[in-house]
């Protein structure tokens, strides 16, 4: 027998190399199902919002277009596409969706920069563009590419992150950026959610926490300073204060005043779902941003209640799916995500309640908009997303 017939006999008896751990793929994580509570809150949660955008509006739509269903109607509508985009988004593995990061953010810049050229004034503000039927508001998209990108970029730059040239700096940098641009729309409300969102992704990702308290400090006196140093500013402060106050309640606070009478007819079970006199054009435009007025003058304290408690739902699921997602990318972005949801959801509650300034600020999910409801619905999507690969 020859040496090389041997030589093969013998290496066939031995056991095989190990591979290169480096030069093998890790295994993709199994795809399993989207979490199911968080769908299940989300739907609920739309479905109301349709029914009390329709009970808000019908009467203010009847005598403006004629049309009492002209609400429920582009809602229901809104409703469908940002359904039909979170069933998408929750489909695709969320590590695809970090390509999309970039050009999410381009576009989103793209957008705020043509607002003051193609959008058009809604009471005082210019912040949004006619799309056909749907007045798009750029700064809502803006919050959702910043988490995804601020998610991509913390997640790459992990071990640098307590690094404040790399990876500190140029996060607050790009937040600043997109604020200025909503500064520039009169969006303050929607700057201030940027900026809490950017210091509390930072914060999860491991940046030092010095830093983040450096630039809290620096940015306060700028906050004071935009709201003492622009005079419609100042007047909203100074109603927030004494909203009663003669000079203030038949002006700027009407609304606010008329929003906490809402509340206070309500009582404990409100006077009935459609038998609001708020809506009776004492509350301006009551299906927007001060619909739970409306909730808490029809459903009373026990609807008031159960809407926190879906929100507080909501929150929990998402920081669930956050703690369990398999890679630091996947966190970030469900924190972000949930972060974002719970933010509105609370200033929008606090300010019809007399509890924060006001601000321009949809309820998720409830308040009638095509942009915030479809942008609400793509966010949840992004959290079923990474819930389907989350470890068990």
């Amino acid at each position: 027998m020859s040496a090389s017939v041997m030589n093969v006999r013998r290496a066939s008896l031995l056991p095989a190399a190990a591979p290169d751990e480096e030069s093998v793929p890790a295994p993709p994580a199994p795809a399993g199902g989207v979490d199911a509570p968080l769908l299940a809150i989300t739907l609920l949660l739309t479905v109301f919002g349709v029914v009390m955008v329709y009970s808000a509006s019908a009467v203010f739509a009847a005598r403006i277009h004629h049309n009492a269903q002209f609400f429920l109607v582009r809602q229901g509508l809104y409703a469908v596409v940002g359904a039909a985009a979170m069933a998408f988004i929750a489909s695709l593995d969320h590590k695809r969706l970090r390509a999309l990061s970039y050009p999410a953010l381009i576009t989103t810049f793209a957008l705020m920069l043509a607002v003051p050229f193609l959008g058009h004034r809604v009471n005082g503000a210019v912040r949004w563009i006619r799309l056909g039927p749907i007045n798009l508001q750029p700064s809502e998209i803006a919050k959702v590419a910043l988490v995804a990108w601020l998610a991509h970029s913390l997640s790459k730059k992990q071990e640098k992150i307590r690094s404040f040239s790399v990876g500190f700096l140029p996060h607050l940098m790009m937040a600043g950026a997109l604020m200025l641009l909503c500064l520039q729309q009169r969006d303050m409300g929607s700057a201030v959610v940027l900026l809490s969102l950017t210091f509390t992704l930072l914060f999860v990702a491991g940046a030092r926490l010095g830093y983040i308290m450096l630039a809290a400090v620096v940015a306060a006196p700028v906050g004071v300073w935009l709201v003492t140093g622009t005079s419609y500013r100042l007047q909203r402060w100074l109603a927030f204060t004494d909203p009663f106050a003669p000079q203030y309640r038949r002006g700027i606070s009407y609304q606010l005043v008329e929003s906490l009478l809402g509340f206070g007819a309500g009582g404990i079970t409100g006077v009935g779902l459609g038998d609001s006199r708020q809506k009776l054009f004492y509350l301006p435009e009551a299906h927007t941003d001060f619909i739970s007025a409306i909730i808490g003058e029809e459903l009373g304290f026990v609807g008031v209640a159960a809407l926190m408690l879906a929100y507080v739902g909501m929150v929990w699921r998402g920081a669930v799916i956050a703690s369990r997602a398999r890679d630091d990318h996947g966190t970030y972005l469900a924190f972000g995500m949930t972060m974002l949801l719970a933010l509105q959801a609370l200033i929008n509650l606090g300010v019809a309640m007399g509890q924060l300034p006001t601000k321009g600020l949809t309820l998720p999910f409830i308040s009638y908009g095509g942009s915030s409801l479809i942008v609400d619905l793509a966010a949840v999507g992004v959290l079923l997303s990474v819930s389907r690969s989350a470890k068990g």
